[in-house]
Parts: C-alpha cells; sequence; structure tokens
C-alpha cells in the first residue's frame, strides 16, 4: 500500500535515493539561509527592528543545510548536484515569488513593499516546510538517525511561520493590508504550482533510483495531480490567510541547536 510513511522509508532506506533527498534539501535551506541574511543587511530604516530576527530566520536556514549535509556524511555519502527541475527556491524565484536575487545582490536598501513581498513568500513557503516537517516528524521523530534532526527543523520551521504570520498581521494594521492580501493569493497560488512540478520530478528521479515499476510511478503522479487540484480548489486558502499565532515574537528568542548527532 502506497503511503507518505512507505515512501519515505524506501527513499531512507537506500543510499541513493536518500543521497538525492538530502542534497535537494540542503541545497534549499542555503539558499533560504543567503536570501535572509541579504534581506536583514537591507531592511530598511523604519523596519530595523525586524532585522535580528531575519538573521535568525537565515541561520536557521543554514543550520538545517548543515544538518542534511551532515546525516549524509554519516553514512559516508557526498552530497549530488541538484538537478534543477527540482530546485524548488529557483523555480519559485523564476515565477517570481519573493525578491530576485539580482536585486539582493545590490547594495541598495530594501523599501517596506519589499519587507512586505519577503514576508509573504516566508509565510507561503513556510506553511509548505511546517506541514511537511510535521508530517515527517510523526513518523520518523524516533527515528535513530534521523528523528532529532526531523525535531529540530520541525521546530524552527514552526516559528518561521508563526513570526511571518505575526509580522504581516502587524503591517497589515499599519495600512498594507491590501498590498498583503493581493500578494499572498497570487504566491499561494503560484507556490502550489511550483510545488506540484517539483514533486512530479523528485517522484520521477527517485522511480528511476529505487526502480519503481510504471503503474507505482503513474499512481503517484496521478496523487500529486489529485493535491495539487485539492490545493488550487481549498488548500490555497489556508496558505494565504493569516491569524495571530499562539507563539509570539517566535523569532526574539535564542535558537535551538542542532541535534548532537548531526
Amino acid at each position: 500500500m502506497l503511503s507518505a510513511r512507505s515512501l519515505f522509508q524506501e527513499i531512507l532506506d537506500h543510499d541513493e535515493s536518500f543521497r538525492l533527498f538530502c542534497s535537494i534539501a540542503a541545497g534549499g535551506e542555503s539558499q533560504g539561509g543567503w536570501e535572509n541574511g541579504r534581506i536583514a543587511a537591507l531592511v530598511p530604516d523604519g523596519e530595523r527592528a525586524l532585522a535580528p530576527k531575519i538573521a535568525r530566520h537565515g541561520a536557521d536556514e543554514d543550520k538545517h543545510g548543515r544538518i542534511f549535509l551532515a546525516l549524509l556524511r554519516k553514512r559516508g555519502l557526498a552530497p549530488v548536484p541538484v538537478p534543477p527541475e527540482t530546485d524548488y527556491t529557483m523555480l519559485l524565484e523564476r515565477r517570481g515569488i519573493g525578491l530576485a536575487h539580482d536585486r539582493l545582490r545590490r547594495d541598495e536598501p530594501l523599501t517596506v513593499r519589499d519587507i512586505v513581498v519577503y514576508l509573504a513568500h516566508s509565510r507561503v513557503t513556510e506553511q509548505r516546510a511546517a506541514d511537511q516537517m510535521a508530517l515527517l516528524s510523526r513518523y520518523f521523530g524516533d527515528h535513530p538517525e534521523i528523528g532529532k534532526a526531523l525535531h529540530v527543523i520541525a521546530g524552527d520551521e514552526d516559528n518561521h511561520l508563526a513570526y511571518a504570520h505575526e509580522e504581516l498581521l502587524r503591517l497589515a494594521a499599519a495600512g498594507h493590508g491590501r498590498l498583503i492580501l493581493r500578494t499572498l493569493r497570487a504566491y499561494a497560488l503560484a507556490e502550489i504550482r511550483v510545488h506540484r512540478d517539483v514533486s512530479l520530478s523528485v517522484m520521477a528521479h527517485m522511480g528511476r533510483i529505487l526502480g519503481w515499476p510504471k503503474p507505482k510511478r503513474a499512481l503517484l503522479a496521478a496523487g500529486i495531480h489529485a493535491t495539487y487540484a485539492w490545493e488550487r480548489l481549498v488548500g490555497r486558502h489556508r496558505m494565504a490567510a493569516l491569524r495571530m499565532p499562539e507563539r509570539r515574537d517566535a523569532l526574539g528568542s535564542a535558537p535551538a541547536p542542532a541535534p548532537e548527532a548531526a
């Protein structure tokens, strides 16, 4: 029977599929770390209080990248190049989600509108990350090899999502509500398309590595398309909604350390 648990167990148990999974994850987290670091350095004067939180966000993502690379080293594996069609962060940028890298490479202060764009990007993508890590933690949180790492990353993703909600609500109260709502709706639609495309590409690569038969590949692809259809009709509203989180000032405290095993 196909399930998220059984699929990830297959990926975890095979060195080459695990190698690809960790390489993709490490690449995305490291890219996010760089982006947040640049945004923290370019925050406009009126939003300087956000800079330490943005920097903390980036430091967390850098830490996640190191954790995934450490998991590879524990098995004596080296990372592999990330196939472009599986590069979630790059594909999001190509669809205009978030701040373009050429913008971040210039030493020009950002605007409040740029900060709204950054936070809307974070709110949508961190929802995806938090949901995925919650699922993996539920199934593999007690796994001797990856369990501690999953719990640390899941906790960080929950903090990032809470932070994005809280700061967007603050900016909405300051008069940016229409821009925030419009941006969130557009980004949610774009993200679910990118996630569908990346999921299909990742499953195709895993299928080749693990030797999945054609019926299994077809069933997985159908499931990904069905999830996309549901998210386009219903799930996108959840990704674009805002609510005050129970965890306030989530990035204002000390970061959680990386697990000792990693």
